[in-house]
């Protein structure tokens, strides 16, 4: 998955938010399993904040605030 890419697919970032249902479904919902593919979407959701601004929105990513407290909760729990 390319960055750049996906931040201009439409709506952003949802090559990545499909990626994860896909991985979910195949690998009985065990989110463990697809935890490589959450943090590639949260990069874009990241890069798409930062490009647009807080107040941008778009279906494939949650509100910045959301995103930057579930990246830090998964940073905390890597460092574990």
């Amino acid at each position: 998955m390319a960055l750049k890419e996906d931040l201009e697919s439409k709506p952003p970032c949802h090559p990545r938010a499909c990626a994860i249902q896909d991985c979910l479904g195949k690998n009985s919902y065990n989110e463990a399993k697809c935890s490589h593919l959450i943090d590639a979407l949260y990069e874009c959701c990241d890069a798409f904040y930062r490009k647009n601004g807080d107040n941008a929105t778009t279906a494939s990513c949650p509100k910045a605030s959301l995103l930057r407290l579930k990246m830090k909760q998964r940073q905390e729990d890597r460092d574990k």
